[in-house]
């Protein structure tokens, strides 16, 4: 092994070995938001916070500064310092009897000491019932400048080397209250606190309680049968709105049934009898109560979990007052490139309509802000629309349409249903397509076509829509078919409960199949090392029967960045790619933009990558949940040997026989690079393996294979392989701590486009 080579990899195998230490994860943030204009502390907790150096929030007007970290002490240490205690508290014992000669001269030294370990016992103790997501915390202070815009922002931690997953951060105009940051339960440090001579915790359900007054948001946590309750004046006839935003703040709990915080708010009067309560808010599990105070005095109000959970991720914001609140609005959406008038409904609200200026607006849904508390979304399509007629409640009286046009629409009453008739040739293809949930209707849609002679040719009840992250229930329709001849056709639409009402209203879209494609970009934080590579997932929304290749870019990136392996095969709903850093290191974030631009209906289009955290919910559910930015982390020194030491030499795509191998050659530093590191194919499609691993005169070979049955020709895509040392030492005290640092890679190769062949 030549000297050089020693060199360099001795000079990179500390900097890999740092990279391969956990990325910071957040579980929560407490409070989950605060006023403009307010400097107050947050708590974040999660995994890997330990080495956190500063806090990113989205947005402009957030100053931050990280204050302090923590982490329960390892039970060793807690067992040394217990012994030590002991001892010293046997000297004291034995100096207050008298004997206070020799070794049991007590001394201002052994005071101080006792008194030290006491408080380092009482500020970090040891929790073997933690939970392991949210051992570290960090303690934050947050400064929100007096021109700071109101409404959600992200937060995101970051270590010299590494960025974290966002939460949302909200940032409001009301006065806030905080209640004391909560602890979880440690029974260990409970039996030490009667030792010392102190009052036990009281056994039973942890109960909160305090005054308020409005209008006003309340910071909040609940622990494990928690109910926390807020006591308020009101007025006779007051039309108070009371919101609890819980799901909405984090809206995935991986180890958790149900899959969110189901938070559970209730109205007492100044007798303590119950008046009003909620858990939801129509289809959405965070509740909002409208409440006019029947008379004056002081009311309550309590909020807990469904059925009592809790722990430091319970965390609400809850908002009272007599505000301006939004219950619904018509029509749902607008052309784009034009002007729309749209009429509200609600509690409270100071106006009853709007325009929404669409001019400049790609299709899609926008959010409608205005003099309310809760912005609105509304959708913005190139079609033509039309409004639809209430009375087409029957085929003798369909309301006659002509292809393609979107309706704006209300089945304003229960039971009612509408019905459009249009004219449709032999063989044409036509599309319907509901979109109310998704625009926070509660109209939960049912799609059928019908012929002249009432033949039923298609339906369709709900169609799951992956770009909608929020959605459990996806409740809007969609519905194609290919016409069987000339002649008149019917779309019903009703709602499968048979509910209506003036907040029931849609927007149906007819027309011949639009293919079309979304696409989401994951994870929204991404950690690269100086002039290296990092895997990534953009996930494809192929609409209307899409099937053509995209190619994906960088928009307006800073020089340097680049992808490898930027291509989504035609019916492939994703690909992992690699997005290589410059060689400009120092911990510098990044705000890049992804786009995917393919041939549609004979037309280039381009479409954004929207970033997005893929979340787990309750074990098993995965969701696409859209973030507000694409951050990226370039960290660590410029090394410049290391930016440009490892590229893909074979000619890509890599062409492999179905039931094959073929060859894939990687420059490196040196072939010696196998000696002190590992390959390793990751996330590879199955029936792919990478087979051997040999260092070559550039580098080193990589042989793969192609299973003859689980991978058929024509199949392609991207191998991904990751960087491991062979050898990457492990301090032995910690070999077996429960904190230890989970292995993970330390580089990754840039993305080998594949294609299997005959």
């Amino acid at each position: 092994m030549n000297k050089i080579f020693v060199t360099m990899l001795g000079l990179l195998l500390p900097v890999l070995s740092a990279l391969a230490q956990q990325a910071p994860h957040l579980a929560y943030v407490y409070p989950a938001g605060g006023r403009v204009g307010s400097t107050f502390q947050i708590v974040v907790g999660g995994q890997a916070l330990l080495s956190v150096s500063n806090a990113l929030v989205s947005g402009e007007g957030i100053e931050t500064v990280v204050l302090d970290r923590n982490r329960p002490m390892q039970q060793k240490e807690f067992n040394e310092l217990r012994d030590r205690l002991k001892e010293l508290q046997t000297k004291f014992q034995a100096a207050r009897q008298g004997d206070n000669t020799g070794t049991n001269v007590w001394t201002a030294a052994d005071v101080k000491e006792r008194e030290d370990i006491r408080a380092k016992i009482l500020q970090n103790p040891p929790n073997r019932k933690a939970n392991p997501a949210m051992l570290d915390t960090v303690i934050i202070r947050v400064k929100i400048a007096t021109n700071a815009a109101p409404g959600d922002r992200e937060i995101r931690l970051a270590t010299p080397l590494a960025l974290s997953n966002p939460l949302k951060f909200c940032i409001g105009d009301l006065p806030e209250v905080t209640k004391t940051a909560a602890k979880p339960a440690n029974p260990d440090l409970e039996l030490f606190l009667q030792k010392m001579g102190r009052k036990p915790v009281a056994p039973g359900t942890p109960k909160y309680e305090a005054a308020v007054t409005l209008p006003v948001t309340i910071n909040g946590q609940i622990m494990p049968g928690g109910v926390d309750r807020y006591r308020f004046t009101a007025i006779r006839g007051q039309q108070l709105i009371i919101t609890a935003s819980a799901r909405s703040l984090i809206p995935y709990l991986a180890d958790a049934v149900p899959g969110w915080f189901e938070a559970t708010l209730t109205i007492y009067d100044p007798k303590g009898e119950e008046v009003v309560s909620g858990e939801r808010y129509r289809f959405r599990p965070d509740p909002v109560i409208h409440f006019e105070a029947p008379r004056d005095g002081e009311y309550t109000v309590e909020i807990h979990d469904s059925i009592y959970r809790g722990r430091e991720d319970f965390v609400y914001r809850l908002t009272l007052g007599q505000l301006p609140f939004v219950t619904g609005i018509y029509p749902l959406g607008g052309p784009a490139g034009e002007k729309t008038t749209v009429t509200l409904s609600g509690w409270n609200l100071r106006e009853t309509s709007l325009v929404s200026d669409n001019t400049g607006i790609e299709p899609g849904v926008r959010w409608l802000t205005g003099d309310f508390i809760n912005p609105v979304p509304f959708a913005v399509d190139d079609l033509p629309e039309v409004a639809a007629r209430e009375s087409t409640t029957s085929a003798k009286s369909a309301q006659t349409v002509t292809l393609p046009v979107i309706l704006n629409g209300r089945l304003a009453r229960p039971g009612v249903n509408a019905v459009f008739k249009f004219t449709g040739h032999a063989g044409q293809s036509v599309v319907a397509e509901v979109m109310a949930r998704r625009l926070d209707s509660p109209l939960d849609s049912f799609l059928r076509l019908t012929d002249a002679d009432g033949k039923q040719l298609a339906f369709n009840d709900d169609f799951e829509d992956k770009g909608s992250g929020l959605e459990t229930h996806h409740a809007d329709s969609w519905l194609t078919a290919t016409l069987p001849a000339e002649g008149t056709y019917y779309i019903h639409l009703s709602d499968t409960q048979g509910q209506g009402g003036p907040e029931f209203a849609y927007r149906l879209r007819l027309s011949e199949p639009r293919p079309d494609f979304a696409l989401r970009v994951s994870p929204s934080s991404l950690s690269i090392r100086a002039g290296m590579s990092v895997p990534a997932t953009v996930y494809v929304l192929r609409r209307d029967g899409f099937t053509n290749a995209i190619d994906l870019h960088l928009v307006d990136a800073p020089a340097g960045f680049s992808l490898s392996g930027a291509r989504v095969a035609g019916t492939n709903d994703k690909v992992q790619f690699t997005l290589k850093a410059p060689p400009i290191g120092g911990g510098k974030v990044f705000n890049l933009a992804l786009a995917g631009g393919a041939v549609v209906a004979g037309q280039s289009v381009s479409h954004p990558a929207v970033p997005a955290e893929d979340m787990m919910q309750a074990f098993m559910y995965r969701h696409l949940v859209p973030a507000h930015e694409l951050a990226v982390m370039v960290g660590g020194t410029v090394r410049p040997f290391a930016a440009n030491a490892i590229k893909i030499l074979s000619a890509t795509p890599v062409k492999i026989h179905s039931g094959g191998t073929a060859r894939i050659r990687v420059a490196t530093p040196s072939a010696a690079f196998t000696d002190r590191f590992k390959l390793e194919l990751t996330d590879a499609p199955e029936g792919m393996t990478l087979v051997s691993v040999s260092p070559s005169a550039d580098g080193v070979d990589l042989v793969i294979a192609a299973d003859l049955d689980k991978i058929k020709s024509g199949a392609g895509g991207n191998l991904i392989f990751n960087v491991q040392p062979k050898n990457l030492p492990v301090n032995p005290k910690q070999k077996k701590a429960a904190n230890q640092t989970r292995r993970v890679a330390i580089a990754t190769l840039p993305a080998v486009p594949f294609v299997v062949v005959e």
